[in-house]
């Protein structure tokens, strides 16, 4: 193991550091969605030019995972992880300030970019640490990113209490990602992977199904995630007519939900096998949302939601972990194309359930996830047979 700092680092030890940088970013994802209506007031804009700066900011953030597969591929995924925690660093600094919304929209898309560069990067060197520790990992370190997204919220519930402004949570969020950026630009796992002999003897054709269906995966479970997020407290508060303070209840017990899961799957996994465990937890979504649409009341919705939770906790991992796995040689450039799909589904379910509100409602709209998961399901079965085919050799004569 390479030495850092004149002291030889454990697989274990960098394992730990790694899901510090899951949590450097849960905290400030967190921290940035629930500092929305403050900086709303501080910059006078409306919902509209919020809309607009999430959906750029989305894009952003497809163009920094792109940008992390080019670095790993020169340098190594620690740096293009250390460099857009720096990134993130910076954006979420530069929001902690008033500025003309000009500059407020770029400082959002640098974030955005670092966002995205993160999300990739870590679950490449995510990848490599559970192949260095030789068990599965991946499900704990995404543990630690919805960990830090709870502390984020409560830690601006608390400065907004005593008056201390969002900006205060915010900048918390910079400078933690700030000094895990710097350690780890060091000490994150230094391997790196090439592009496979059988990569280069097949083409783009070799991992195609790999990312076709790891990504749909992964565009299924944040659909279903950035449903809830966004809508979940919409559709208690507007639709089921649920309390102010009751409202927000969907969208916790769906993160405690999501927290467990995770905390639980790296013990599963190994006992299960992969291919129950995605069909299970795509089974436990649709479950879950179908729940919500066939049900219109509080405890319903609520207990739909936490359902969903479990089945999106362990899907997100677990697609990365396989599209490692299978592709082990190529491992970097194919989590940077399997992190693509986030988007996707990120903006699908936060759009569509939006512009079917007023039409159908949201109770039916929720069914839009469960379609989703019908859909993925088939693709789910050939999670067994998924790897790089061996390049065929010449003959010599």
């Amino acid at each position: 193991m390479t030495d850092v700092g004149g002291t030889e680092m454990t697989a274990a030890a960098r394992a730990r550091l790694i899901g510090a940088g899951y949590a450097a970013q849960g905290l400030g994802y967190a921290a940035v969605v629930t500092a929305l209506p403050t900086f709303k007031d501080r910059q006078g804009i409306d919902d509209t030019f919020v809309s607009a700066i999430l959906l750029l900011v989305c894009v952003a953030a497809a163009g920094g995972s792109v940008l992390a597969d080019k670095i790993a591929t020169r340098w190594g995924s620690r740096y293009a992880l250390a460099t857009g925690l720096l990134v993130v660093a910076v954006g979420l600094t530069g929001a902690t300030i008033t500025t003309p919304n000009a500059v407020f929209a770029v400082i959002l898309l640098a974030y955005g970019i670092g966002l995205g560069a993160v999300d990739a990067s870590l679950s490449m060197q995510g990848v490599l640490v559970q192949a260095r520790l030789g068990r599965s990992v991946m499900s704990r370190l995404f543990a630690a990113y919805t960990a830090a997204a709870i502390a984020a919220a409560l830690l601006m519930s608390g400065v907004l209490r005593i008056g201390a402004g969002a900006e205060l949570a915010v900048g918390v969020a910079a400078v933690f990602a700030a000094v895990i950026g710097v350690i780890g630009w060091r000490a994150f796992e230094p391997g790196r992977t090439l592009r496979a002999a059988a990569v280069h003897a097949h083409g783009g054709r070799a991992i195609r199904p790999i990312v076709l269906v790891c990504g749909m995966l992964i565009f299924t479970a944040f659909l279903v995630d950035s449903a809830i997020s966004t809508w979940s407290s919409v559709y208690l508060h507007d639709t089921l007519k649920a309390a102010s303070a009751v409202a927000p209840l969907g969208y916790a017990a769906y993160q405690v939900a999501v927290l467990v899961s995770r905390l639980i799957a790296d013990h599963v996994m190994p006992r299960a096998g992969r291919l129950a465990v995605a069909l299970g937890g795509l089974a436990v979504c649709g479950a879950g949302c179908g729940l919500v649409a066939a049900l219109p009341s509080i405890g319903a919705a609520v207990a739909g939601f936490a359902i969903a939770g479990i089945g999106v906790g362990v899907l997100v991992p677990l697609a990365f972990s396989a599209a490692g796995e299978a592709a082990a040689e190529n491992s970097d450039e194919v989590i940077a194309k399997v992190n693509l799909f986030n988007y996707g589904g990120a903006l699908l379910g936060a759009v569509l359930l939006g512009a079917l509100s007023e039409p159908i409602g949201l109770q039916i709209a929720f069914l839009i996830p469960v379609v989703a998961v019908i859909l993925t399901l088939p693709l789910a079965r050939r999670l067994r047979h998924l790897s790089i085919p061996e390049p065929v050799a010449k003959s010599a004569g």
